[in-house]
């Protein structure tokens, strides 16, 4: 079952409209070819598989045969054939533009290098994350939680047939998806890393502790990590280290990207497991964390924590222009203001600050910070806007 994406549709259009080549970015399975499908379906289109190879066969002369194509032409898991940017670059600067470009990849900029640098101001990214509240509704907070946003998982018809596609996705995701994209590192030892991410899940990153768990250098290790933050199953949120007067953490934390896979990865199957697990708290905080940044529309280099050596410390900061707006998100029924609270107020110059809590309601904590229930953030949290 197809859950519609409005939102990202809307997004995906009003890109195309000004830029000749958009690219819609993601892991694996998030949805990406549903999406570029239902886009295509409402206009001329022509839809290129790459993995597929008869039809990456007839892009052996790319220009030969999108040259002549009118309308939108959708080229899926462009990481495998990054050998066509030039091409679209040509085809992009033409009068009066033709065709509009969709390009879908399993690999961030960072590894799709080749396309900012043949496309720098002809192409736009977008980021299809997993599902999120607003699509399917807050009613369904716990189950988007314990299995995650990958929609093959969220609509399985039970629980366990959902952990059991989460497993086959980190199988095939470890021993295929990797090695396609030129990441040569043994699987077995990549999961052994990737699990005990899971185990980090929420903690500032400590290169040296990890290196030295697998006896391998701490560039070994960072070397996996982009491995896995370029393929958008990890996360790094930034620490805000602006000169404030005070010393700072200046590491990142690490997120597995998906509730759903931290529980496969921890061996939690059921909302029992999870509740019962050392990691519940991490796990709460690092899914409303990942469904604020969705809700806000925040783009991730706008996104930080803050903490100091000390121990005042803030979950999530967004930074746009002058605007500084701040987030706790404790799995309480009962948030209280806290002197790390009012420290990171005074210290950051906050707007605002929102406590997201697994209550029922919202109520104001002290002037310009409120408690904000899960349920109701996306009532009463005002998104930023694209």
């Amino acid at each position: 079952m197809a859950i519609a994406r409005p939102l990202h549709e809307q997004r995906i259009l009003d890109l195309l409209r000004r830029y000749p080549v958009v690219a819609i970015l993601g892991a694996r399975q998030a949805g990406k070819t549903t999406l570029a499908r239902q886009i295509a379906a409402a206009r001329p289109s022509t839809f290129f598989d790459l993995e597929d190879r008869q039809q990456a066969a007839t892009l052996d002369e790319p220009t030969l045969t999108l040259d002549r194509l009118r309308g939108l032409v959708v080229l899926d898991e462009i990481q495998r054939r990054p050998e066509l940017f030039p091409t679209l670059r040509v085809l992009a600067d033409r009068p009066r533009t033709p065709a509009r470009f969709l390009v879908l990849g399993s690999a961030s900029v960072d590894l799709l290098r080749q396309s900012s640098e043949s496309l720098a101001g002809r192409i736009a990214f977008h980021e299809l994350p997993g599902l999120s509240l607003e699509e399917v509704g807050l009613r369904n907070v716990e189950r988007l939680w314990l299995r995650g946003g990958f929609p093959r998982s969220y609509t399985a018809r039970s629980d366990a047939t959902a952990a059991e596609w989460r497993q086959q996705f980190i199988r095939t995701f470890l021993e295929r998806d990797l090695p396609q994209l030129g990441i040569a590192l043994p699987a077995g030892l990549l999961e052994r890393f990737w699990t005990m991410l899971a185990h980090y899940h929420g903690q500032v990153w400590n290169a040296s502790e990890l290196a030295r768990s697998f006896g391998v250098a701490h560039t070994t290790v960072a070397r996996w990590l982009e491995a896995l933050t370029g393929t958008f199953v990890v996360e790094l949120l930034r620490p805000w280290a602006e000169n404030v007067g005070k010393r700072v953490v200046k590491s990142p934390k690490v997120y597995v990207a998906d509730s759903g896979l931290v529980h496969s990865l921890l061996g939690l199957r059921s909302r029992d497991d999870v509740e019962r697990h050392p990691k519940l708290g991490a796990s709460w905080e690092g899914f409303v964390l990942g469904e604020l940044r969705k809700h806000l529309r925040a783009d991730r280099r706008e996104c930080y924590f803050w903490a100091t050596h000390a121990g005042a410390e803030l979950d999530f900061l967004v930074v746009r222009g002058n605007l500084r707006r701040g987030f706790e998100i404790k799995r309480t029924d009962a948030p209280r203001l806290t002197p790390s609270m009012q420290s990171a107020i005074t210290t950051l110059g906050l707007q605002s600050l929102d406590v997201i809590h697994a209550g029922s309601s919202t109520f104001a904590l002290a002037p310009h910070v409120r408690a904000v229930a899960v349920r109701r953030m996306l009532e009463d949290i005002e998104p930023l806007g694209w």
